[in-house]
């Protein structure tokens, strides 16, 4: 696989999710602006969900490492910033590397989770979240 760069990773994941979510029965808008808090609206039943989309590489120890905060370059450097969960009702993640989309709930957890891909070192079962279980939207 070649080198994306992060503009091309960021529409790679939005692409995909988009394949995801239709094929989960979702009909799917999009913001006419990149300067809102979410990335996608989808609409099953009755309601609509601000969707945040991430696309995330999978860690030497086998976890997708989901942090709630952006960052940015400016001319003084770094900036990060926490994501304002109340604008996300769903974060969508994108991994290339089981190239599989999972879906969580930003304001059910603090600030970060990781995902489990591999089974762990220590066979460690209490507090893992599988990346499998987090295949449907919620």
């Amino acid at each position: 696989m070649f080198i994306h760069h992060t503009k091309t990773k960021g529409d790679l994941g939005v692409l995909k999710v988009k394949i995801d979510l239709c094929l989960q029965g979702f009909l799917i808008s999009t913001p006419e602006t990149e300067h809102a808090p979410f990335d996608l609206i989808i609409y099953k039943k009755g309601t609509c969900k601000s969707v945040q989309v991430k696309y995330r590489n999978m860690t030497q120890s086998g976890k997708i490492e989901i942090p709630f905060s952006n960052s940015y370059s400016t001319s003084h450097g770094v900036i990060t910033r926490k994501v304002n969960k109340a604008f996300i009702d769903l974060y969508a993640i994108y991994c290339p590397q089981t190239d599989a989309c999972n879906y969580l709930e930003p304001k059910n957890y603090k600030n970060s989770i990781s995902l489990r891909v591999k089974t762990p070192r220590n066979y460690q079962r209490l507090r893992i979240h599988y990346a499998e279980d987090f295949r449907k939207v919620p």
